[in-house]
C-alpha cells in the first residue's frame, strides 16, 4: 500500500512576496541553528572520543577505552525515541516555536558541562555514569530539536522550494559537524599530549553554552510557522493526543521514512565519526591528517546541497533516493580501497567519491521527515519516525563500525552492514513510497 497521497499541485514560488521571503530566510537561521549546535557537540564528541576516552574510563585498554566513549553514544540515543516523543507532542501542542526555545538552551547546557566533568582517575565509575547522564538528557532533548527545525522550515517555506530551504538545516548539521571537526583538529594542534589529556580536550564542550544563548535569541524574535497557526485556527485547535493519533493514522507514513533513513544514518555517521578513526588508528595517519581530510570532505559537500535540493524539487524525492541507494553499495567499497593507500591525498579522494550518495540523500531524507506527515501531527510523527530509527542508528554506528572492523579485520564489514540499509532503502522507496513533493503539505494524507 502507498505511504504518501497522489501528487497534488500547489502555488508557483513565484507567487510569494518579497516579506514572507525575508520571514522564510529568518526562520532558516532559527530553525538550523539548533542543528548546529547538536552537530557541533556530536561531531565534537565523536573526534574527540579516543582523546577523552582516558578520561572517563581505565588506561590500561585503549580499544576497551574508546569502544566505551563510543557505547555512551549508543546508550544515550537509545532513550531519543522516548524524548523525542514527549517534544513532539509538546511541539504538536504549544507550537514549533515554544518548544524549540527551550530545546537549545538544554543541549547547550548539556554540552557545556561535559567539559567541567571529573575523570576516572578523581571519582572512579562515577566518571561514566556522569558522563552518560548529561548525554542521555541531551539525547532524550535532542530527539525534538532536528524534526522540530525541519518542521519549521518546511511549514514557512515556498510550495515548490522545500527541499531547496530544508537543504539548509542539513547544511547546519554539516557546517556544525564540519566546526566540531575543525575545532577537535585546532584544540589537537594547540595543545601537546599531556595537556590535551588532562585539561584542552575540555575547552571545546564550552563553547556550546553562547552558542546556545545565540540560538535561543534568535528563536526568540520568529513568529510561529503560518502553516501551524492555519492548521490549528492559531492554536486554539490542537490534537489533544498528538502522539495517539500520529501512531494511529500515519504509521505508514512511520515506517516508510524509517525503511530509507536506516540508510543514511549508517552512511552518514560512519563517515563523520568511525572514518577519521580509522585512518589514524588503522591506516596509520596522523591525528590531524585524519580530522582534516574529513573537514575538506565535509567542505566540498556543504555547497552542493542546495544544488541537490533544487534538483530533487524539479525531479522529486523518489529517484534522489534511489540514485543514493544504489550509491551507497557500488561507491562506498570504492572510497573505502581508495583510502587504504594510507597517504593524505588518498584519504581525502575516498571521501571524495564517499560523498555522491550523501549529495543524493542527505538534504532529500530531511525534507520526507516533514512531507510524509500532516500539521496537525507533524512533529509527533516525525519524532517517533526519526528517533526510531536514524538516531539509534546514528548512534550505534560509531560503535558498530569499530566492533566490525576489530572482528572480522577490514573495513569492508562496515560496507556489509551498510549494503544492508541500503537494500532494505530500495525496498520501501520502490515498493511502498509514493511522491510528496508535489503533495499539499497540510492534509492529512494517510488517515484511515
Amino acid at each position: 500500500m502507498s505511504a504518501a497521497a497522489p501528487p497534488t499541485q500547489t502555488p508557483d514560488s513565484t507567487q510569494v512576496d518579497p516579506h514572507r521571503r525575508k520571514e522564510i530566510r529568518r526562520a532558516i537561521g532559527a530553525g538550523s541553528i539548533g542543528n548546529f549546535v547538536e552537530q557541533f557537540d556530536y561531531g565534537l564528541y565523536g573526534y574527540m572520543a579516543p582523546i577523552m576516552a582516558p578520561a572517563f574510563f581505565p588506561e590500561s585498554d585503549r580499544t576497551v577505552a574508546v569502544l566505551g566513549t563510543y557505547a555512551i553514544i549508543a546508550i544515550a540515543c537509545l532513550f531519543r525515541p522516548l524524548g523525542g516523543t514527549l517534544v513532539g507532542r509538546w511541539g504538536d501542542r504549544v507550537g514549533r516555536k515554544k518548544t524549540l526555545l527551550w530545546t537549545i538552551v538544554v543541549m547547550g547546557v548539556t554540552t557545556g558541562l561535559i567539559g567541567l566533568l571529573p575523570t576516572y582517575q578523581q571519582i572512579g565509575i562515577g566518571a561514566p555514569v556522569l558522563l552518560l547522564l548529561l548525554r542521555v538528557v541531551q539525547g532524550a532533548v535532542s530527539g525534538g530539536e532536528y524534526v522540530g527545525a525541519v518542521a519549521f522550515i518546511v511549514e514557512w517555506a515556498e510550495p515548490k522550494r522545500r527541499a531547496y530551504y530544508t537543504s539548509y538545516a542539513s547544511n547546519s548539521c554539516f557546517v556544525g559537524i564540519l566546526a566540531g571537526a575543525g575545532t577537535a583538529a585546532l584544540t589537537s594542534w594547540v595543545f601537546d599530549g599531556q595537556a590535551l589529556d588532562s585539561y584542552g580536550w575540555r575547552i571545546p564542550f564550552l563553547l556550546a553554552v553562547p552558542l546556545s544563548l545565540v540560538g535561543m535569541w534568535l528563536r526568540r524574535h520568529i513568529e510561529e510557522t503560518p502553516e501551524f497557526v492555519r492548521a490549528t485556527e492559531e492554536g486554539t485547535d490542537v490534537v489533544k493526543a498528538p502522539v495517539r493519533e500520529a501512531l494511529r493514522s500515519q504509521w505508514r507514513p512511520i515506517l516508510v521514512f524509517c525503511g530509507v533513513s536506516i540508510m543514511l544514518a549508517i552512511l552518514s555517521y560512519t563517515w563523520v565519526t568511525f572514518y577519521p578513526q580509522y585512518l589514524t588508528d588503522t591506516l596509520g595517519l596522523p591525528r590531524w591528517m585524519g580530522l582534516a581530510s574529513n573537514a575538506i570532505s565535509i567542505a566540498v559537500l556543504i555547497p552542493t546541497l542546495p544544488l541537490a535540493g533544487m534538483l530533487s524539487d524539479r525531479i522529486g524525492r523518489k529517484p534522489m533516493l534511489v540514485t543514493g541507494a544504489i550509491a551507497c553499495i557500488v561507491l562506498v567499497p570504492v572510497a573505502f580501497r581508495v583510502g587504504e593507500q594510507g597517504t593524505f591525498g588518498a584519504a581525502v579522494a575516498s571521501q571524495l567519491i564517499y560523498i555522491v550518495p550523501e549529495f543524493f540523500l542527505t538534504g532529500i531524507v530531511t525534507v520526507c521527515a516533514a512531507e510524509l506527515f500532516s500539521t496537525r501531527t507533524r512533529f509527533s510523527a516525525s519524532a517517533i519516525a526519526y528517533n526510531s530509527s536514524f538516531s539509534i542508528f546514528m548512534g550505534i554506528t560509531p560503535f558498530v563500525a569499530t566492533l566490525l572492523v576489530s572482528t572480522f579485520g577490514t573495513i569492508y564489514a562496515v560496507w556489509a552492514y551498510l549494503a544492508v540499509g541500503a537494500l532494505l532503502a530500495l525496498v520501501v522507496v520502490s515498493a511502498f513510497m509514493t511522491e510528496t513533493y508535489r503533495s499539499q503539505l497540510g492534509a492529512d494524507k494517510f488517515a484511515r
